[in-house]
């Protein structure tokens, strides 16, 4: 490859105000709902279970060849895969990618005229649930690699020539890798300093990205860039498909954690990497628009190994619980142990639940799901901690103590506290829990500001909050009403889930508490206004309100299904009406704890100890860590480290 011409320095990282860094998320996000949705509906207090019931079905065709994969991809994880030797040795063999590629299952999401599988959103997570048990390192990598790597912004931003370049390649040999975060850049884009410079038919790349899941073993990467602003170019952050091996590319780390030792993960340096403009996604400037478009569906991977997760939770918790006895009978019937049973059981069942209606629903394009699918990465991340957490207690110290220990001493190799390490990142990746409080917060309460918006603004005349007070009274006069009284107060509503075991108790509490989590939100505008978004307390349970309740409207509606199938219903029943039940309880501690908690007393806290009121407290110990910088330089320039890059061939 030919020498890339000098070009002038990367500017330093933008300095951006809190404001300006809200601005540009604000422009990244989807303005509009031009379908409706189940979720966004919930937390406006208007339940609607026809968006949901009855629950949205696949094709038979996509039945027929989902069903295939699935059992070709049993036999392969079953007989070539060794999560053992993928834990110890922190890589997963070449051979094991290449017979996946072999199998397909790098172009389970890409159209089959692209030489892909061409599964739907429902059978590739239950693929992904499958893998990802088998071992959690390679869920992730087929992740990545799909979810949010080359092939989902090509399918929905890539032109025709880029869609017939690159597709065939992911879909059977190229692995593909997502970059955005830096060093000093995480969930603030706003203040990204890669940067991708206009020159000729090309762009120029200079910059540092870390946390590059695949991008060790990556052939293709999603790079996202800044675009100076210049003469015929609008610039703002814009997304590219970078060749890994380009001149100027190195891997600098491959980075180490304390699960999914087999990931690929690492930073990545450019230095004057020359890619061409056929290769950008989109216009410039869509760049986080491009993201968080791919990410409204790409979120549903991370809670389908979730499930999977859960599900084998509740094996080992059945299996083991069984088979230990303390005091004259097994564990399972000590109610300390019996109601953590319970828990996982009736979680699995609700989060199987939600991401089965989610992709689903993204499946027939009917409803926009983005709030959908951020409640699922949002909720499965959480809960299934919980319950590999639990599975550890149940476990007692064989749940702390390594499968390669137990299998040392003679006992079964239960992996439960890899599980617990390699579920952790789950509350972190595609959004930290923190995060996602906020964007579904955003959405959730987006008719408000869209009425509202310029009334509390600061920034806006009296006439813009004049015309804004109008539109809100309006607003408000027709809708407000609506939250006093709803079907949920009717003992006949929702009779078609009484079988038995009468469900139509927890959808009339849906219905009624939606309608209370509205007029709460409602309420804390009013009297917070612009100063809402400092709330961030208030806004994390608002949202882990609605979450609850979209779980157990899920619940409930598969539980209808199964029955209406004759596929367990009863026991599917027993599981939601279980799960309703403890949902309740949290939903109720949560509606307590919105106006009667210790937010302003920790932030009291919180500003003494940054400014040092309390050193005094942390006497008496040794800090292990060595006294190097806090964050990594990440200045552009050429690398000076081997290229850790290990492409699979």
């Amino acid at each position: 490859m030919s020498a890339v011409p000098e070009t002038p320095a990367a500017p330093s990282r933008p300095t951006v105000t809190e404001r300006e860094a809200r601005q540009v998320a604000e422009a990244a996000r989807e303005q509009d709902w031009r379908k409706p949705s189940f979720a966004k509906e919930l937390f406006l207090g208007r339940f609607r279970p026809d968006l949901i019931h009855p629950h949205p079905l696949p094709a038979d065709e996509d039945v027929r060849r989902g069903e295939e994969f699935l059992a070709k991809l049993r036999d392969f994880c079953e007989t070539r895969v060794d999560g053992a030797l993928i834990e110890r040795e922190a890589r997963i063999p070449d051979e094991v990618i290449n017979g996946l590629k072999e199998l397909g299952a790098l172009g389970m999401k890409i159209d089959t005229k692209y030489g892909g599988l061409g599964l739907t959103q429902v059978y590739y997570n239950k693929a992904l649930a499958l893998v990802g048990s088998a071992s959690p390192a390679i869920g992730a990598l087929l992740s990545a690699h799909q979810s949010i790597g080359v092939p989902q912004p090509l399918k929905i931003f890539g032109t025709r020539e880029q869609k017939e370049t690159f597709l065939p390649r992911c879909a059977r040999t190229d692995v593909s890798a997502f970059l955005l975060t830096e060093p000093d850049v995480g969930s603030d884009p706003a203040r990204l300093a890669t940067t991708a410079v206009p020159e000729g038919d090309s762009y120029v790349l200079d910059g540092v990205k870390l946390w590059t899941t695949n991008g060790v073993v990556a052939d293709l990467l999603v790079v996202m860039a800044r675009v100076p602003r210049s003469e015929g170019h609008r610039g703002g952050i814009t997304a590219f498909v970078v060749e890994a091996d380009s001149e100027g590319v190195t891997v600098e780390n491959r980075n180490a954690f304390m699960g999914l030792r087999g990931l690929e993960n690492g930073v990545t340096r450019f230095h004057r990497v020359r890619v061409p403009a056929s290769h950008r996604i989109g216009e410039e400037g869509q760049g986080l628009k491009i993201a968080l478009t791919t990410l409204n569906t790409g979120r549903l991977s991370l809670p389908a190994m979730c499930v999977g997760a859960g599900k084998w939770c509740l094996k080992i918790a059945r299996e083991w619980s069984a088979e230990r006895e303390q005091w004259g009978k097994p564990v399972a019937l000590h109610e300390a142990v019996g109601s953590k049973i319970a828990f996982i059981a009736a979680t699995t069942f609700a989060l199987e639940a939600v991401v089965d209606l989610s992709s689903q629903m993204a499946d027939e394009d009917r409803n926009d799901i983005r709030i959908e699918a951020a409640l699922a990465k949002l909720y499965g991340s959480e809960m299934a901690w919980l319950m590999a957490d639990e599975l550890v207690q149940i476990r007692g110290g064989r749940g702390f103590e390594t499968a390669d220990s137990l299998r040392a001493r003679g006992e079964r190799a239960v992996p439960a506290e890899q599980m617990l390490r390699d579920l952790r990142i789950n509350r972190i990746f595609e959004g930290s829990t923190e995060i996602m409080h906020l964007l579904i917060a955003r959405e959730a309460v987006d008719a408000h500001l869209s009425v509202a918006g310029d009334l509390i603004d600061p920034e806006k005349s009296l006439g813009d909050k004049a015309r804004a007070g109008a539109s809100a009274g309006a607003f408000y006069a027709r809708w407000l009403p609506k939250l006093v009284a709803g079907p949920g107060q009717l003992p006949g509503s929702y009779g078609e889930f009484r079988h038995g075991i009468d469900l139509s108790p927890h959808l009339r509490y849906v219905e009624r508490t939606s309608r209370k989590l509205a007029r709460s939100t409602f309420y804390a505008m009013s009297r917070w206004q612009g100063r809402m978004e400092t709330k961030q307390g208030f806004l994390g349970r608002i949202v882990d309100i609605g979450a609850e309740l979209f779980a157990m409207s899920a619940a409930c509606v598969r539980a209808e299904l199964l029955r209406s199938r004759g596929d367990h219903g009863r026991e599917a029943y027993q599981l939601a009406d279980a799960f309703c039940h403890q949902a309740r309880l949290r939903v109720e501690e949560l509606f307590g704890r919105l106006w009667s908690n210790t937010d302003d007393l920790d932030r009291k806290v919180v500003k003494n100890v940054l400014g040092g009121s309390y050193t005094w407290l942390e006497d008496g110990v040794i800090d292990p860590s060595d006294d190097g910088p806090w964050i990594a330089d990440a200045a552009p320039g050429p690398s000076t480290r081997e290229n850790a890059r290990r492409p699979i061939r």
